[in-house]
């Protein structure tokens, strides 16, 4: 696995205020990412697992600290060159999905090409297209988002995601709202992005989908409280053994 960093947070806090009074969601986070990592990050719900992605994402700002991602320390940017910066370098999955509803499935896998102004105006359609084929929702390209089922709708997210073809990608709980079958079939296109050089950190409830990670971060009250490299041993029939967990 390379080792180059594409993700560095050192001292992030992150403090909201409430009418009940300051609330620390994050306190004094340090996380480094290496490109080609498979990463999951599980914990209670109201650990911080939402509140560190927004961190790396840029959707929200950190109380103290610095984010670096892809050499890059994003809250030094201004808000707009922060978003285009982010449209082009990474790919963000929503547990909602997030698509815009008066759209097609074509017309939002365009959206982040049109927003950073990648590809030209010919071949975008053709690159939606391409990765809504991949997805196997071809024949849907044309639909809106709410003739498709969840399962379908999120396939429709992953490739928005990768319009861009970013090298890094971020997932909030994208099998939350889906069966089983179709969380398993969305883990695997994950799998795939993993084996063509992407880098994913996702947010996971799901115990048996974090067992297949490389790596597992466990959140509690605000902190990175177990950090595991997990190493997937094949046996000589291919099938694969029970993996051995290192707690670092």
């Amino acid at each position: 696995m390379a080792t180059t960093p594409l993700i560095e947070l050192r001292g992030v806090h992150k403090v909201y205020k409430t009418a009940a009074g300051s609330f620390p969601a994050l306190k004094g986070i340090n996380l480094t990412v290496s490109e080609g990592e498979f990463v999951a990050l599980i914990g209670k719900s109201g650990s911080g697992k939402t509140t560190l992605i927004n961190m790396i994402t840029g959707i929200d700002y950190p109380t103290d600290g610095t984010v670096k991602v892809i050499d890059t320390e994003i809250f030094k940017l201004q808000e707009g060159r922060l978003a285009q910066w982010r449209g082009k370098n990474m790919g963000v999955i929503f547990q909602f999905f997030q698509l815009l509803p008066t759209l097609t499935a074509i017309e939002n896998v365009m959206l982040p090409m049109d927003f950073c102004n990648m590809y030209n105006k010919k071949e975008r359609p053709e690159r939606a297209m391409h990765l809504l084929d991949q997805m196997g929702l071809a024949d849907h390209a044309n639909k809106i988002p709410s003739t498709l089922s969840g399962g379908q709708q999120q396939r429709v997210a992953i490739a928005r995601a990768l319009a861009n073809d970013p090298p890094l990608i971020l997932a909030d709980e994208p099998t939350g709202n889906l069966d089983s079958k179709t969380a398993e079939s969305i883990f695997e296109l994950f799998e795939d992005l993993i084996q063509n050089g992407k880098t994913i950190v996702m947010v996971t409830h799901d115990n048996d989908l974090a067992s297949r990670v490389n790596r597992d971060l466990t959140m509690a009250d605000g902190l990175i409280v177990q950090d595991r490299q997990i190493e997937h041993a094949i046996q000589n029939d291919g099938a694969q053994a029970v993996a051995q967990e290192t707690a670092q």
